[in-house]
């Protein structure tokens, strides 16, 4: 018995798919996107913070509060986790354009001087 399933090569890529390198003005594109999310979930998290610290527990129940405790910090924590992930990439993002612009920079070939 053989084994029928295909082995990946480079002649069995679809034809209408590219592979294109990042540059510098795709990165810093892409940062400025995730900073723009990274700003918004931060204003969100701020918002919810704020909503949640003005209105009060339920404090009939002992359980109902523990419950309550538990769905605010999970709904903060979420928010904030959101944030920084979307600025850990943003801030990513700009060290590669960095990266490669240094890169482009070092491979730039010399003109050969003329006598």
């Amino acid at each position: 018995m053989t084994n029928s399933t295909p082995t990946p090569n480079s002649e069995t890529k679809p034809a209408n798919s590219q592979e294109t390198s990042p540059t510098p003005l795709r990165c810093l594109t892409s940062a400025l996107i995730a900073g723009s999310f990274a700003t918004a979930c931060y204003y969100l998290t701020a918002s919810i913070a704020q909503n949640f610290a003005s209105k009060p527990l339920p404090a009939a129940n002992v359980t109902a509060m523990k419950i309550a405790i538990a769905v605010r910090t999970l709904v903060v924590g979420m928010s904030t986790l959101a944030t920084f992930v979307f600025s850990f990439v943003a801030v990513g993002l700009v060290a590669l354009a960095i990266q490669i612009s240094i890169q482009q920079f070092k491979n730039r070939t010399t003109p050969p001087a003329e006598n």
